[in-house]
């Protein structure tokens, strides 16, 4: 039987000190895809050994790409090329790791061989048409449930070509999908997106040697073209700094420094909106590392006023709302968010679940279809419910900073999808968080 993991948050304390926080997932996923399908060996620094960049190391080596590690956030892959994959002997689980899910599809789509994806229970509801439809247009034949959800069967020997595929909704993941699948396809594959989504995909390819054309909001590649090896250091998430950010803007006394943060203009909504909110946040020492810009952030605790969150920083910010939503409960005022529906088919229903949480804790929140309106107060203890959702669960963490009393935070074992070491670097930064194992 399964441990369920819960935190017990004490209220209260300040945010000190200098810490970088694990490498970013969205990088780790990419680097393991594209070193698999390089001609060469690739070294990767800075992998992020959690659970959803383990499930798409595990289903490469299950395709039989050789991978040393990970050993410290080292990895060594031996690429065996674009046409160098094998069958796996059986279906590919994916945990929780929608990214994994949505890119494998279209990775897959162009192969000889057929494929199955599966995942967990949260995994297995979430939606799947958005990158099958596209990909049946490309000529890929691949099946799911009637719900439009995994298991995903995925037939092999299929002709791709290539498509111009306008986005109905911004997302990286559909985007990524695509151009994976336009390797494998005959022509042109282009993707035009209605607002700019992180372009990790873009950047690696070209850093692994692949040409990739932007015209303004479309990018394109051609198919039959190769990847050659290279190496990679994946700067610190800013999905995960992004918890620290917001604590220590919200918790008197606080000042950290945290270290090589990936600031992928793509990625850096977090720092736009907390900024618009009164947050200090200094950028240090930018630069350069593997095609992608980073740099130190230091940011010093500051009073916050509610705002109106600008719809086209949205898909900048996306995985970060749920600690942006305790930000807004400690802020002055009020703050509304509208054009985020995307939020409503995360890990949970992060709009609904971040509202009745902060409803028991005494925030007035109030649900929207495609967002949220807060009005910041004081944040009392009490037992909120994560549904399994790590950055649920972290933000929540973050929120006792402001509470009166204890926050206890059910079901947390997720946070080690994104995140492990959170509560010990957490303790070490000056929160106090207490796990807890539950039958």
């Amino acid at each position: 039987m399964t441990l369920r993991i819960d935190y017990r948050v004490a209220p209260g304390g300040a945010l000190k000190g200098t810490a970088r926080v694990p490498g970013d997932k969205s990088i780790s996923h990419r680097a393991v895809m594209l070193g698999s399908l390089a001609e060469g060996t690739t070294r990767v620094t800075g992998f992020l050994e959690a659970e959803d960049a383990l499930a798409t190391l595990a289903a490469f080596r299950q395709m039989g790409v050789e991978i040393e590690g990970p050993e410290q956030g080292r990895l060594t892959i031996h690429g065996v090329g674009l046409d160098g994959l094998q069958a796996a002997s059986r279906p590919l689980y994916l945990g929780n790791s929608g990214t994994s899910m949505r890119l494998l599809c279209g990775l897959l789509a162009g192969q000889p061989f057929d494929s199955v994806l599966t995942g967990d229970s949260s995994l297995s509801k979430r939606p799947m048409r958005r990158v099958t439809e596209p990909l049946q247009r490309m000529g890929a034949r691949i099946e799911t449930t009637e719900a439009g959800t995994a298991p995903i069967h995925i037939y092999g020997g299929q002709k791709l070509h290539g498509i111009d595929y306008v986005m109905p909704v911004a997302s990286a993941q559909v985007k990524s999908c695509l151009l994976l699948a336009g390797l494998y396809a005959e022509g042109n594959t282009c993707v035009t997106e209605p607002a700019p989504t992180r372009d990790h995909t873009e950047r690696m390819l070209q850093g692994f040697g692949y040409a990739v054309r932007r015209e303004g909001s479309r990018v394109c590649l051609g198919g039959g073209g190769r990847l050659e090896a290279t190496d990679l250091d994946v700067p610190a998430d800013i999905s995960s700094a992004a918890f620290f950010l917001v604590g220590a803007s919200i918790a008197p006394g606080s000042e950290l420094l945290l270290e090589h943060v990936g600031i992928n203009p793509t990625r850096t909504g977090v720092i736009d909106i907390l900024r618009l909110m009164g947050a200090k946040i200094e950028v240090l020492n930018s630069r350069m590392v593997g095609g992608e810009p980073v740099a130190d952030l230091r940011v010093v605790s500051r009073s916050l006023k509610g705002i109106q969150i600008p719809e086209k920083l949205v898909p900048l910010a996306i995985d970060e709302f749920p600690v942006l939503f305790v930000a807004a409960a400690c802020a002055e005022g009020e703050t509304v968010l509208r054009g985020a529906a995307e939020l409503r088919v995360k890990e949970s229903d992060r709009i609904q679940v971040m509202a009745d949480g902060l409803t028991a804790l005494g925030i007035d929140a109030r649900p929207t279809p495609d967002g949220i309106v807060i009005r910041g107060g004081r944040i009392e203890g009490g037992r909120v419910l994560s549904h399994g959702d790590h950055r649920i669960a972290m933000a929540f963490a973050i929120a006792a900073l402001r509470a009166s009393e204890a926050i206890e935070i059910e079901d947390c074992a997720n946070v080690n999808t994104s995140f492990p070491g959170f509560s010990s670097l957490a303790n070490r930064l000056g929160l106090q968080v207490e796990v807890i194992e539950c039958d």
